[in-house]
């Protein structure tokens, strides 16, 4: 469902304010809104425009899991903690550890994979 807040940040785009803070600001919405995979592309843009963006990094994790796709939202958990942790974002690293836990219990899963932690493939 688009609200007016979606239809209006989608007027933005591709303009002059176009960029990481507009398209998470969309994916925020699209979430909310109760469409994950809209907002994981929304997501996926934001990064595109600054790879060190830790929140959107944590909220297309969060976007794919809700989708039910959480290989990639694992990956998505991975890279985020990564680049967390370069910038010093220790709390968005710890929230995004705690949600990739998560994933993984639901799956079964117990190692490491796409903890973070170096050498871990995501």
């Amino acid at each position: 469902m688009t609200t007016a807040i979606i239809a209006n940040l989608e007027k933005m785009l591709d303009g002059p304010r176009d960029g990481a803070l507009l398209r998470y600001s969309l994916g925020n919405e699209w979430l909310k809104a109760g469409n994950p995979a809209q907002a994981a592309g929304c997501f996926r843009a934001a990064i595109e425009y600054d790879a060190k963006y830790s929140a959107a990094w944590k909220l297309l994790g969060k976007a794919l899991a809700e989708n039910g796709e959480i290989e990639a939202a694992l990956a998505a958990f991975a890279q985020g903690i990564h680049v967390a942790e370069a910038r010093g974002d220790v709390q968005a690293a710890k929230e995004m550890g705690v949600f990739a836990r998560r994933l993984r219990k639901q799956l079964g899963e117990s190692g490491s994979k796409a903890e973070g932690q170096p050498g871990a493939k995501a």
